[in-house]
């Protein structure tokens, strides 16, 4: 009765640990992965942002940002990306009005905000906030003070976490744009990357003098990982 027992143990033990992992491997199921001459830049995309995530999947896979540029470049501040003029754009061309024809309804909530590293949605000046159907930018930023935050929750109307102040304070990021544009990502792997990219020589519209080129992006395949008991 007692092996039966702990035989009963060990098998709920087991379960539970597969489930609690699984659950934590599965808390980004969509990875965009950008090739550069820098290296790879890869990209979690939330899930409490559907339609951006479902807008950025769906020009991934048909190879819309292959050879597109990062078209502007702003230290301490962002890299920006995804016009489609910029495939074939002349050396100095002013870029960043490029679009698909269309617009994603803004998916603005304070759990997703703008830190070292986050995915966001440009957009033009439209009162509805509404994002471009292709342009983003990946966050540098630079680290803030706890005054300067305090202006900036009264300045937006936003209320900032402790989390998310800390995060601020100590790594970083662009806490202006809370509130006004939809953070739909964050970069997982490659922020190295983006701070080759973001200090690159710029011209007056902070293109960079050397074209970024995004020679492929492609969503990343999830590994089915096998299960194992152990009694």
């Amino acid at each position: 009765m007692k092996k039966t027992l702990l035989l009963l143990l060990g098998i709920c033990i087991a379960f539970t640990s597969f489930a609690k992992k699984d659950k934590g491997d599965d808390k980004y199921k969509n990875k965009v992965k950008i090739e550069t001459e820098y290296g790879n830049i890869v990209m979690a995309l939330y899930d409490n942002t559907p339609q951006h995530r479902d807008n950025m999947i769906k020009l991934v896979k048909e190879g819309f940002y292959d050879s597109t540029l990062f078209h502007r470049v702003i230290p301490e501040f962002m890299i920006q990306g995804g016009d489609p003029a910029s495939k074939h754009a002349k050396a100095g061309e002013p870029l960043g009005n490029g679009d698909v024809g269309y617009r994603v309804p803004a998916e603005i909530n304070s759990e997703n905000y703008h830190k070292r590293g986050a995915l966001a949605a440009a957009r033009d000046g439209n009162p509805e906030k509404a994002s471009s159907g292709c342009q983003f930018y990946i966050v540098v930023g630079k680290t803030f003070t706890d005054s300067e935050l305090d202006m900036m929750e009264k300045r937006n109307g936003v209320k900032y976490t402790p989390e998310q102040r800390e995060m601020y304070k100590t790594v970083g990021g662009t806490p202006h744009l809370d509130a006004n544009y939809t953070v739909y990502g964050e970069v997982l792997e490659g922020m190295d990357v983006v701070d080759k990219i973001v200090n690159q020589p710029r011209n007056g519209m902070d293109r960079p003098d050397k074209d970024m080129v995004m020679k492929k992006v492609t969503m990343m395949k999830i590994k089915k990982k096998k299960k194992f008991l152990f009694f």
